[in-house]
């Protein structure tokens, strides 16, 4: 059995001296709770996703003296973390291993994940080779977050050639459900290395992305040892049995001698619950305001607060995130604002207790159809004059933005954000948008999830009809078709890049269809205007999902879209 700890931490992308700090205090906390292995996560030392900053070389440099930093401060444990390491032409994605005031080896990452959200082969040389740490206790392997997701795999080859307990060092975005996508993986390759496997992984909001931590360990046999809670820091001690010792003798397996402490006793193992979906998307939308806000110096937001369901469940995600004393919800409503949607705002501001501010829009608004009358006309109130409304209202959110130095939170779900219906310049403006990679059917249930902890959102927004609320009776079904129809197909087409003719299959209508990717395809360019926002689904809008705004390829061409399709979202390509 060998003791290790699992330091799941939310180290900040670029603050290395903070990070060593941390490390340093983490490995003396650690060392007195009796660890003989302390392992952090991957790239530790500069915050994961560093992203362009390794080609600086004077950021390299400083990772390469924290490194040795650290390292002077090992004692009796060994002490495994990320850090970038300088090769004579690329870089490496490096675990340094530690101990007694020496840095003993660096093992290189071998397979760099270049899909999704990762862009490592940008920056990246991959690794080779191993380093097994032979003891009296037992043999320790080391790699580092992908080497364990495929088989054959660093992980096997460390099992075969002798590898009883392997630490993989993570920074694992989160997405729902991933963390029994996790276990499932790493129980299939400890058993087939006939090793135990103890994973940290980082935790924190870390711009788009949301590392969730949920550290965990697994047996030779593959069942779950210990696990450590989602979206919050902790220091895991877990008691890991050892596997079968394998007596493979590959040539590029370094082994080093090394002595671990001994311990006493045993450890209770904590093995914290498999939330259910809609309470970890929750959690991590908390962190993940929490942070960038945090990391960007920000104390207080912003929030257009409507009264819809949208803007209510920005605002108590805001005021769980940051306290209901920093949070500023403002009702700017129009002549065309219902008195429930007004009397809605107002009671969950007073139900959250965050400020509330009121700003009517309707003397703003004639004037600037005064000012427009000459290039207008007189015609019917249209489009245009829809998103002016919604264009008035993200400007004085971003003039108390910018006067209190608030970050405004923009208020827009994943359903509106692929079918454009949402305004450029309008309800799209701010500096973090919150709801990005979240459908509106899921809005209602993270808000029913919200009330069921203690009931602050009023009853009336759950069950109104939904609506932008910038003409006379607007209802978003006029535009869109009902939700529980076009999320599934916003599913389909957006994260299971499933063409037209096999989301038809599933049941849907050939012309809805049509109608949605149509919708999806065309909104392009405002995507690529939009704030950033958190990742929760297993692909997200801008780094997770890459596509050019000026396309000619279409599954079909429906042609233009009808009149009716307005709102907050424009038809063809006008903002």
């Amino acid at each position: 059995m060998i003791r290790i700890a699992l330091a799941q931490l939310d180290l900040p992308v670029g603050d290395i001296d903070g990070n060593v700090a941390r490390i340093e205090a983490t490995i003396a906390d650690a060392t007195g709770l009796g660890a003989q292995v302390i392992a952090f996560p991957e790239l530790a030392v500069t915050g994961y996703p560093p992203e362009d900053l390794v080609l600086k070389r004077s950021f390299v440099e400083a990772n390469v003296r924290a490194v040795e930093r650290i390292a002077a401060r090992t004692g009796d444990p060994l002490v495994i973390f990320g850090f970038v390491e300088p090769g004579r032409d690329r870089l490496y994605n490096a675990a340094a291993v530690c101990q007694g005031g020496r840095h003993l080896a660096t093992y290189r990452k071998h397979l760099l994940p270049n899909y999704g959200v990762f862009d490592e082969r940008r920056y990246f040389e991959a690794g080779r080779g191993h380093f097994i740490f032979e003891n009296k206790v037992g043999v320790i392997g080391v790699c580092v977050c992908e080497d364990a997701w495929y088989d054959p795999g660093p992980v096997i080859s460390q099992g075969d050639a002798g590898a009883q307990v392997i630490v993989n060092i993570n920074a694992s975005p989160f997405h729902k459900d991933k963390i029994g996508e996790r276990l499932d993986l790493l129980s299939r390759r400890a058993r087939k290395a006939k090793a135990s496997i103890a994973y940290v992984n980082a935790v924190g909001g870390q711009d788009e992305l949301v590392f969730d931590g949920g550290s965990l360990a697994v047996g030779p046999d593959g069942a779950l040892l210990a696990r450590f809670p989602q979206f919050v820091e902790r220091i895991g001690l877990v008691d890991v049995p050892l596997g079968e010792a394998g007596s493979s003798q590959h040539p590029a397996i370094t082994r080093i001698p090394i002595e671990l402490p001994s311990v006493s006793g045993t450890i209770e193992q904590e093995l914290a619950p498999d939330p259910p979906a809609v309470q970890e998307v929750y959690e991590a939308l908390v962190l993940a305001l929490r942070d960038y806000a945090r990391k960007n110096r920000f104390q207080q937001v912003v929030i257009g607060l409507s009264g819809g369901i949208d803007s209510t469940l920005t605002a108590v995600i805001a005021a769980d995130a940051l306290g209901a004393a920093n949070v500023m919800g403002v009702s700017m409503p129009s002549s065309y604002s219902s008195s429930h949607s007004i009397d809605d705002a107002e009671s969950l501001a007073g139900n959250l207790g965050i400020e509330f501010v009121g700003i009517p829009i309707a003397p703003i608004y004639d004037s600037y159809l005064k000012t427009m009358e000459a290039t207008f006309g007189r015609e019917e109130m249209g489009l245009a004059e829809e998103n002016l409304q919604a264009r008035i209202r993200g400007t004085l959110l971003m003039a108390i933005s910018n006067r209190y130095g608030h970050l405004l939170v923009a208020t827009g779900n994943k359903s509106e954000m692929a079918c454009g219906y949402a305004t450029l310049y309008g309800d799209m403006a701010g500096g973090f948008a919150l709801l990005k990679d979240v459908f509106k059917t899921e809005v209602y249930e993270l808000c029913r999830y919200r009330n069921s902890l203690s009931e602050v959102i009023p009853t009336n927004v759950l069950t109104k009809p939904p609506s932008a609320e910038l003409r006379p009776g607007q209802k978003d079904s006029d535009s869109l078709p009902p939700y529980d129809v076009l999320d599934p197909i916003l599913e389909a087409y957006i994260e299971e890049d499933l063409a037209m003719a096999d989301i038809e299959a599933r049941g849907n209508e050939r012309a809805v269809v049509e109608k949605v990717i149509a919708l999806v395809d065309r909104a392009e360019y405002k995507r690529r205007q939009s704030p950033p926002g958190p990742k929760v689904t297993t692909k997200a809008f801008g780094r997770d999902r890459r596509l050019p705004i000026s396309n000619a390829w279409s599954e079909s061409d429906p042609g233009p879209l009808p009149a009716t399709v307005v709102g907050e979202q424009g038809t063809g390509r006008a903002p």
